[in-house]
Formats: structure tokens, C-alpha cells, sequence
């Protein structure tokens, strides 16, 4: 049970690890209020309602603002893992005990002996209530 116990813990310390030091971007495309399109490892596609920019701008011409937006978030991950404090004696004689007593609490509780299974009452001979002349009416 306790080797079932340390490779759980294994495993989840690695996925903490794993978690914490993966950075990752997603991008969204927006178009108005509404969101289009989101993507995690290439840009988002569009809706194919953006303006298109005019090359050449002149003073007589009107742009139309553009409907659609990108936006972009980055989660940035750990480069470096330090520990951050120390346990204290105090600390780490709690911590052992808790985990200890634990890990008891999920082993299977062994059967009690039944004391009573191979014990046969004696035999009657008489009636009790024959002998102590109790009768119901």
C-alpha cells in the first residue's frame, strides 16, 4: 500500500512540475464582441470580415474601422525551480507524522476473529418453560 502511495505522489509532484515550468500562448479572434476562433500553437483564423487597408491614403478618401480584433495570451512558465523556504525541525516532524498517519487510514482493516462461530449452545433436555411452569394464556 505504501509503494502505491509514494508512486502517486511521484507522479503528481511530476505533473505539478510539468504544469507550473510550460509556458503557452492562445490566440483569439474576435469579430465585434464575439469570439470566432481561439488556437493554442498557430494564429487564429479570421472570419474573413476585416477591411482591407488602402495602399495609398488620400486626403478625400474614408477608411471604415474594422470589425474584427486579435487578441493574444501568454502564460508564461518557470525557467529556474528553487525551493522557496525551509522546514523547520517542528515542520518536518509534523509533515512525517501526518503522511504516516495517513497512510493508514487506506489499508484494508483485517477481519475480526469471530469468537462466537465455532461455539455450540448445549443440548435441551427439558423445556425451560416446562421446568419453570411459566405458561402464556
Amino acid at each position: 500500500m505504501k509503494e502505491v502511495f509514494h508512486k502517486i505522489m511521484s507522479v503528481c509532484m511530476a505533473v505539478v512540475v510539468l504544469f507550473s515550468t510550460t509556458s503557452f500562448t492562445m490566440h483569439m479572434h474576435y469579430c465585434g464582441d464575439t469570439l470566432v476562433d481561439k488556437s493554442y500553437f498557430v494564429k487564429a483564423e479570421s472570419c474573413g470580415m476585416e477591411t482591407p487597408q488602402p495602399e495609398e491614403s488620400s486626403d478625400c478618401e474614408t477608411v471604415k474601422k474594422d470589425c474584427c480584433s486579435e487578441d493574444q495570451l501568454t502564460v508564461e512558465g518557470q525557467d529556474e525551480l528553487k525551493r522557496s523556504h525551509e522546514l523547520s525541525l517542528k515542520q518536518q516532524v509534523f509533515v512525517a507524522t501526518f503522511v504516516q498517519t495517513h497512510l493508514y487510514l487506506f489499508e484494508s482493516a483485517e477481519k475480526s476473529p469471530d469468537f462466537g462461530k465455532h461455539y455450540l449452545p448445549p443440548p435441551l433436555i427439558k423445556s425451560i418453560y416446562k421446568l419453570d411452569e411459566v405458561y402464556l394464556i
